[in-house]
């Protein structure tokens, strides 16, 4: 459950969402959204993903799947970085399958609670 406190948290922020299982990104999208975030997306490719970001689309903050149907998500990863925009991994994949270029990201295993990773998003974005 939201708290009031938590209510608006995100508030303006664009949040793109990068997964490819349609209720999980559902979920998320709604937990996002509760805390008064816009969501981008979600989207469930990387090429989708990479040409928003290349679009000039506002982005604050991102979710990203790592295994994006077969695709790994990295490429997406690094023009975030470039744009300076944080973002974290919401994964089935543990520590060592990300690259040490990636070792401080923050990484949500999956199965997590969207609520959860909505209410500590806040924090990457002030903290970016």
């Amino acid at each position: 459950m939201t708290t009031h406190a938590e209510e608006g948290a995100l508030a303006r922020c664009r949040v793109l969402v990068v997964e490819d299982e349609y209720f999980i990104a559902d979920d998320m999208a709604k937990a996002l959204e509760k805390l008064g975030a816009e969501v981008v997306g979600p989207v469930p490719k990387r090429e989708k993903a990479l040409a928003l970001i290349s679009s000039g689309e506002k982005i604050d903050a991102a979710v990203l799947d790592i295994n994006l149907r077969g695709e790994e998500v990295f490429p997406v990863a690094d023009a975030l970085a470039a744009h300076g925009i944080p973002f974290v991994f919401a994964t089935g994949y543990d520590a060592s399958s990300i690259p040490p270029s990636y070792a401080a990201v923050p990484r949500w295993e999956k199965p997590f609670s969207p609520d959860a990773l909505s209410r500590a998003l806040p924090a990457i974005v002030r903290n970016a």
